[in-house]
């Protein structure tokens, strides 16, 4: 009996220790934002004591605050620093942007080029020494009494930022208030006389938006955010250190291992294992991106620990990031291992039609877009009947039950990975360089499409369509890294996206013109005659090689656009698609939106998604970046075309700039480098060996030139006398080019004659000598190639 009762006792110990074991890891498994230093920085408001100032001046970078007149009361402390003020009072803000461009693009959206505005209020938050400033030039402790009103100051911004904003500021101050390392992030929210909410930013590890440049400026109204001015920080202008190639970030993602799981209704589960590469010393808070309905249940570090994390509901500040529990050194090494899961990520549209809606952020990732390249392994598990397709090469396919898993490796570093996801037929080609090409389409139709509409008859055209442009690109631009490509359709209709290895295409591209005027498209638009060959485009312009910066995003755009005509030139009998096409890109350039501007007028190619804005148009940043990034690089192919060479020249120039920066970022700098290294002798206008003077005129700025060219030619025995006047205007002193003068002969062949170099506003009459041809011209021309982006008066 004694046995017996020793043995329960030992087994209800054993129980109670299992018990309070399981309660031990229970309560450590962390809610999200509990973090106290966070909850602190979230709940902060500022309180008295207030300061007076007077005629106080506040230099950040190229911004000069004067507080005419007024009070200033402190945020409290946290963790010891102080890491915010409100003013209210007079005051004035200065700011002279460091570049030409930005002082443009002001110019363009105030009617300045400096950017000057009263002040009544503005909320600082910081983490640099802003307060032991203000303390130091305060002229004595205020006996001002405001009721409240820093306080109500502090809470409209907070509204501002968590519901129009949409990024996290109290966790961008958390990450340099646990750093042992010092801050150097300062924000000024500002009510302005005229402009009611600015925010200026200057953070150190690159704005939102902007990133790697540091400083941003912004304007809010009900139509949204507009970005007037960005760019580096002013110290590295004056030593030449200000690239979009910079690194800044705290932390790099070296390598990821994703399981995710995809259920019929397209609710997305996953575990991402994420190893973690310090560039800094003192990194404790990491930010990661994750799209807002994916939340976040757990987080453990290297040895099971459970860790903070912050990530705020799905419709506000929902910045996702996670808190280690000791700061890295630089060069510091950790691994994570993130649970999360929700829907919206994925969904199912009808008839196992999934649309991939968060394709860069179905995981928790760097977030650096297309400028980080990082190797991955995943495993995806779905329905046995759905088929998975995904960046990397596929290494195992196998169905257990009712589930089917599929494992795949990037087996090389990548800029971004993504999935498709369904129900699919395929078919297979390859290109003669051996470069695999798998084209699918969903057996069914979405729910949204009402008839006979099928996809999987027109799987031969898209597979012909995508491996010949892969084919026409080979040749051009070089053999790719990789040794597949897919090309899924996705249930999206008018919009096409390119994934390392994974082409998502339009499903209305599937179906003939007679199908797409019944669902009120227009067949005859040029982009039905391209999206294909655009985004396989892409696997060489923003997968091969990459972006860091929206400053040289339009390369990716641009040369995918330049790319599509090269195809739509070599598999068309005549250059009827091929001239419609540069036309239509031409047209979006130049004529005016619905909010008055010409696209070409708003601003370089260089300032990116920047370009859209309440007041000139949302769509300014798609009808300028693509078809103007197009231009530049057709310009040049041109320019380096000979009748002896054809393109061999720009081949080889092409082929060059691959290899350099093979699954590496570029820089508009860098291809201007690789430019002026393959430049024939007439392209040397300045006698320098550099491109400059075409850079300045197309890619950093916005002129455009008018042409116009009369001529005549005169029989001259077995010669004839060619006799022309061309007049080039609308430009200025500065601007020149290298105009091509073309033969139409009357068989159809276009002959390039040669070209005259014009500067400024000029008219150049010349009557040249030359050997009659065996055959009749037609007319003369300057532009019959589309070599320049130029208007004909």
């Amino acid at each position: 009996m004694r046995i017996l009762r020793w043995a329960d006792f030992l087994v209800a110990l054993a129980l109670l220790a299992l018990a309070i074991g399981l309660t031990g890891v229970a309560s450590a498994q962390h809610a999200p934002n509990t973090n106290p230093a966070y909850q602190q920085l979230r709940a902060l408001l500022p309180g008295p004591p207030t300061v007076f100032v007077e005629n106080v001046v506040l230099k950040r970078d190229v911004a000069v605050f004067t507080f005419i007149q007024g009070d200033f009361a402190f945020f409290g402390e946290v963790n010891g620093k102080v890491t915010g003020a409100v003013f209210l009072g007079r005051g004035h803000l200065h700011l002279t942007p460091p570049t030409s461009m930005e002082r443009h693009s002001l110019q363009i959206l105030t009617k300045k080029p400096e950017f000057d505005e009263d002040f009544h209020q503005v909320v600082l938050r910081f983490t640099d020494d802003t307060a032991a400033e203000l303390h130091r030039d305060a002229q004595r402790a205020s006996a001002e009494v405001h009721d409240g009103s820093a306080s109500r100051a502090a809470l409209e911004f907070r509204t501002l930022q968590r519901e129009h904003l949409h990024e996290n500021i109290d966790l961008r101050l958390l990450q340099d208030v646990l750093s042992p390392s010092p801050g150097g992030f300062f924000l000024a929210a500002i009510k302005g006389s005229s402009n009611p909410n600015i925010l200026l930013e200057i953070d150190p590890h690159g704005a939102p938006i902007v990133a790697p440049e540091e400083v941003r400026l912004g304007i809010w109204n009900d139509w949204g955010w507009s970005w007037p001015a960005a760019f580096h920080l002013d110290s590295e202008y004056s030593t030449h250190l200000a690239s979009s190639r910079e690194e800044n970030a705290t932390v790099t993602v070296d390598h990821e291992d994703l399981d995710t799981s995809v259920e019929k209704g397209g609710f997305l589960s996953g575990v991402a294992t994420v190893h973690l590469h310090a560039q800094v010393d003192g990194v404790v808070v990491i930010p990661l991106t994750l799209f807002p309905t994916l939340r976040v249940s757990k987080i453990e570090g290297e040895h099971g620990e459970q860790l903070d994390y912050v990530q705020e509901k799905k419709e506000d500040d929902a910045d996702f990031a996670l808190v280690l529990d000791h700061p890295l050194k630089k060069g510091d090494t950790a691994v994570v291992r993130i649970t999360y899961g929700g829907k919206d990520a994925v969904r199912n549209v009808g008839s196992n039609n999934f649309d991939p809606v968060a394709r860069e952020s179905w995981f928790p990732n760097g977030g650096t877009g297309f400028g980080g390249y990082t190797t991955y392994k995943m495993l995806f598990h779905s329905p046995k009947e759905d088929q998975f397709i995904a960046t990397g090469n596929k290494i195992k396919d196998t169905v257990d039950g009712k589930i089917r898993t599929t494992e795949w490796d990037t087996k090389m570093p990548l800029p971004v990975v993504g999935f498709h996801l369904g129900d699919f037929a395929s078919k297979e080609d390859k290109t003669p360089q051996g470069l695999a090409v798998t084209a699918y389409a969903n057996k069914d139709l979405p729910d949204w499409v009402h008839g006979g509409y099928g996809t999987t008859s027109m799987l031969p055209v898209e597979l012909s369509e995508g491996t010949v442009a892969a084919q026409v690109y080979e040749t051009y631009f070089g053999k790719l890294p990789f040794d597949h490509l897919a090309l899924s359709q996705q249930p999206a209709c008018n919009y096409g996206q390119s994934w390392p290895m994974l082409v998502y295409l339009p499903i209305c591209g599937f179906w003939d013109s007679t199908i797409q005027h019944n669902l009120g498209l227009n067949p005859a638009d040029p982009y039905w005659k391209v999206v294909t060959a655009h985004e396989v485009a892409h696997q060489w312009w923003g997968h091969t090689v990459g972006f860091k910066s929206y400053r040289d995003q339009w390369m990716s755009e641009g040369f995918a656009d330049a790319s599509a005509a090269i195809f739509l030139q070599a598999t068309r009998k005549s250059n009827g698609d091929y001239k419609d096409y540069w036309k239509q890109l031409k047209d979006q350039l130049t004529q005016k939106n619905t909010d008055g501007f010409r696209p070409i007028d708003v601003g370089p190619v260089t300032m990116g998604l920047r370009l859209s804005s309440p007041k000139t148009g949302w769509s300014v940043y798609s009808n300028l970046v693509y078809p103007k990034g197009a231009y530049i690089l057709h310009m040049i192919r041109m320019m380096m075309w000979s009748t002896k060479n054809g393109d061999d020249d720009f081949i080889a120039m092409m082929h060059d700039f691959t290899e350099t920066y093979r699954l590496r970022v570029a820089t508009t700098e860098d291809f201007k480098a690789m430019v002026e290294k393959h430049m024939s002798a007439f392209m040397n206008l300045d006698g320098n060996h550099r491109m400059d003077w075409f850079f300045d005129e197309y890619v950093y700025g916005t002129d455009l030139p008018r042409y116009h060219l009369e001529s005549q030619i005169t029989p001259d025995g077995d010669k004839i006398s060619l006799h022309f006047k061309l007049t080039q205007s609308g430009v200025p002193d500065t601007f020149k080019m290298l105009v091509p003068i073309y033969f139409e002969m009357a068989d159809g062949r276009m002959i390039l004659v040669g070209r005259v170099i014009t500067q400024g506003n000029q008219t150049i009459e010349k009557t040249v000598p030359m050997a009659k041809p065996t055959v009749a011209v037609k007319r003369i021309a300057f532009d019959s190639m589309h070599d320049l982006l130029a208007l004909d008066n």
